[in-house]
């Protein structure tokens, strides 16, 4: 309900509370900010206000706001300009429009710097208009020149000069989308090939990039294979990856990386396909789609190789190395530990690492539809290659190897 009320006599503040009380849903409201002033000032001085105690002046205060819509900060001006000086209604006088700062050709001259710079940050934009006034002479920028970052702001956003130019085709920065590999999380179901990979860098020096360590980890049995590589290109990478994925001794089903382009490439693409690999990619805000394999790089490659620098031109001894002693080591005489799933009391799925043994006996002791073997591979075979030397006696030998490498690098 809308209504027009001059000035309403209220006999207490009691009257004006059970008034309050009667009238919650009910919208009642004095039009024009003349009958408002009058109102107000009305009631202050029939209610005596500079008289009321605290709690009667904050029953008057929620009336006044009841009948006028004003909020509690306004109310509070009017009150005060009314203890002041009394408060009275004065008409402004009529204005014409105001007049805009920027005219349009100043406007499109910010439209001709977007569209040339690349619709930089406004403190950019700012500074280039005013190096074309000051520093090159060119005085049809002399009014933009003085414009301020925040307003460069305002003209990008709700001008419909500037929202209707092609600068705005520059404003947004369009996010690549790889339609190679599938976001989502590998499900092995505790069989054997499906294969983690993250890439290790070896410092840079003097702005030279050192090398880049391949790091390969099956999710079911832990079995590791390690590359190196110069650089991170396609003429580098395709060869490894192709040798890497022939050291396994179980067929690769599932090949999930981050979103590193190293990997999400159609040459890697053509790879899996042909060896009929899924690919699969990590899932945005999922920082455990990679935690196995990130932390193999600290415990495995970070623990062996250091974190100093190490140039490029070593990457091919590396990868003899590796392939040579350090893969071996990993997966026939390197102890890690397996979790199994137990509830609690309460219900709640809890990880319990009480399995310690090698990779290639974690692979040993899956099921046998589990075990994913590929054709020609056999454990006789293996099992000439695990037993050969004891763990300690080959980890002696790749130490050994080790610091030779070491000593040449």
């Amino acid at each position: 309900m809308t209504m027009n009320i001059i000035h309403t006599t209220v006999p207490t503040i009691n009257d004006l509370e059970i008034f309050l009380q009667g009238n919650t849903g009910v919208n009642i409201k004095i039009k024009g900010r003349e009958a408002k002033y009058r109102f107000i000032r009305d009631t202050l001085i029939a209610f005596k206000y500079r008289q009321l105690s605290k709690k009667g002046r904050g029953t008057l205060k929620r009336y006044l706001q009841k009948l006028t819509h004003y909020e509690e900060r306004q109310l509070k001006r009017l009150i005060r300009a009314w203890k002041q000086k009394g408060l009275t209604y004065t008409k402004g006088r009529a204005r014409g429009a105001a007049k805009p700062k920027y005219s349009t050709c100043d406007i499109a001259l910010l439209i001709q710097t977007d569209i040339a710079q690349g619709t930089r940050s406004a403190v950019a934009t700012k500074e280039t208009l005013r190096r074309e006034y000051f520093v090159f002479g060119q005085t049809e920028y002399e009014n933009i020149a003085g414009i301020s970052t925040g307003h460069i702001y305002n003209i990008r956003k709700h001008k419909q000069q500037y929202l209707s130019s092609e600068a705005l085709r520059y404003t947004k920065t369009q996010s690549v989308s790889v339609s190679i590999g599938i976001r989502q999380k590998p499900l092995p179901y505790g069989k054997a090939g499906f294969i983690r990979v993250d890439s290790v860098h070896q410092g840079d020096k003097d702005g030279e990039k050192g090398v880049y360590h391949i790091n390969l980890v099956d999710e079911v049995t832990q079995y590791e294979i390690v590359g190196c590589v110069p650089r991170i290109t396609d003429e580098y990478m395709e060869p490894l990856l192709q040798a890497m994925l022939g050291q396994l001794p179980f067929v690769v089903v599932n090949f999930h990386s981050d979103n590193g382009s190293e990997y999400l490439n159609e040459k890697v693409a053509k790879i899996l396909n042909r060896l009929n690999i899924k690919q699969t990619k990590s899932r945005s805000r999922q920082s455990n789609d990679q935690a196995l394999v990130e932390g193999k790089n600290g415990s495995v490659i970070r623990k062996h190789m250091g974190r100093n620098f190490i140039p490029k031109s070593v990457a091919t001894a590396i990868g003899h190395f590796y392939v040579t002693w350090f893969n071996l080591y990993l997966n026939y005489h390197r102890v890690c530990s397996y979790d199994t799933e137990k509830m609690d009391k309460r219900g709640k799925i809890r990880k319990v690492y009480n399995l310690h043994t090698t990779p290639y006996e974690r692979l040993k002791s899956l099921p046998a539809d589990k075990q994913n073997l590929r054709p020609g591979v056999s454990f006789a075979t293996l099992d000439t290659i695990a037993y050969a030397m004891s763990d300690n006696e080959f980890a002696l030998k790749m130490q050994k190897a080790k610091r030779v490498l070491f000593t040449s690098i």
